[in-house]
């Protein structure tokens, strides 16, 4: 039923006897800045590597402060806290995502509250979202703090998602949270390289996080980073990442409870090599959507493809299909074939620990959820 598929995306990997999702791709310096790090021996969360990383990323999204951490989790925790969420708080976001964005909320011991998402983006809907602040939420004279009507929880900030690498509409999402003093940190994690209305995603928000993942479009086998415009917020988020220790050439005091969460210098090291072969990653992942989008143009399942004013860096490249019944079969037949594909994830508020979370209607997300489905996305170079 799908063997002209299976041989179409075999003609896009043609070296590969089984094709994998994405794969990293090191075609750089990056193992003569390993042998450095290592020559070096500075290995940890101290080094020239770090602090090279963190200027080139904030070069490259044009952001004003960049600190790298050991995962984009920890960075999406860290993030929050500087946003000032609190145990017992809320925080809007949307269940149409991997399970690090409600998991990082949970950690500042807050509740997520779900809202839909658009279609044609996959992420947060501004208008789900102002519907959600109209109908649900109160402000607390008293207080002076947003509330959820139904759950008497405070709401701290927003956590929109730029899924597969395609922007949200972000500028709309920020607009709306600032008329109610609601901090954004985009969960731009997946989203390295990629643009809306010619500004790099995760300089919109307050603060943005990025993830190095092994199997992101730049990689150093984990990773991540917050961004940031706040001078003050990027100081703090180094301090609260590197255990809350004072400066000191030689003694231990730290002021504060806080988090080992600062990328190793040798992680920073491969960062460093990927982040200089990044734009060439762009042009071959950008080559290999432009031929699904041609090939897809004239078959059942939807290519999706970035919008106007947004330029995606198509980290994951995804269908949508007729029904959840074509979906699964599709599904079969492709990783039968030795074609990796995988559904979208499972909505985040169907899981058994987030079952109780508060939510607003996720039509899109349940229809999203019934049909997404990714394809082989690797660099090929």
């Amino acid at each position: 039923m799908f063997e002209e598929t299976i041989n179409f995306i075999r003609t896009q990997f043609e070296s590969y006897d089984s094709i994998p999702l994405h794969e990293p791709c090191f075609n750089g310096r990056e193992k003569e800045y390993l042998l450095d790090c290592i020559d070096s021996t500075y290995v940890s969360s101290v080094g020239p590597y770090v602090d090279r990383f963190e200027a080139m990323l904030a070069d490259y999204t044009g952001a004003a402060f960049a600190i790298a951490t050991v995962n984009g989790t920890s960075g999406i925790h860290a993030a929050l806290m500087l946003a000032g969420v609190e145990s017992g708080d809320e925080v809007i976001t949307q269940s149409l995502t991997f399970i690090a964005t409600a998991n990082a909320i949970s950690y500042c011991g807050a509740t997520p509250c779900f809202v839909d998402v658009d279609r044609d983006t996959m992420g947060l809907s501004p208008d789900a979202l102002r519907d959600f602040l109209v109908e649900q939420t109160t402000f607390n004279a008293e207080s002076g703090r947003l509330v959820n009507k139904e759950t008497g929880r405070t709401i701290t900030a927003c956590l929109p998602m730029h899924t597969f690498g395609h922007p949200c509409r972000i500028d709309e999402i920020v607009s709306i949270c600032r008329e109610y003093e609601l901090p954004v940190i985009e969960d731009a994690a997946e989203s390295l390289g990629s643009l809306f209305q010619s500004k790099h995603t995760g300089t919109f928000g307050d603060m943005g996080v990025f993830s190095f993942n092994g199997n992101k479009t730049i990689t150093c086998g984990g990773g991540g980073a917050i961004i940031t415009n706040d001078p003050d917020l990027a100081k703090r988020a180094k301090h609260i990442t590197t255990t809350a220790k004072i400066p000191h050439r030689w003694d231990f005091v730290h002021d504060e409870i806080a988090y080992n969460y600062r990328m190793p210098n040798l992680n920073a090291a491969l960062a460093c090599a990927q982040l200089e072969q990044l734009n060439q990653f762009l042009v071959s992942k950008r080559k290999l959507a432009e031929d699904y989008a041609a090939y897809f143009a004239t078959q059942e399942p939807t290519f999706v493809a970035e919008l106007v004013d947004s330029r995606s860096n198509y980290w994951l490249n995804a269908l949508i299909m007729k029904d959840r019944e074509v979906r699964d079969a599709f599904l079969e037949a492709m990783n039968n074939a030795g074609v990796t594909t995988r559904p979208i994830w499972r909505l985040i508020n169907k899981l058994e620990m987030y079952k109780h979370a508060p939510h607003g209607t996720l039509e899109n997300s349940e229809w999203l959820e019934q049909r997404v489905v990714n394809i082989p996305s690797s660099v090929n170079l």
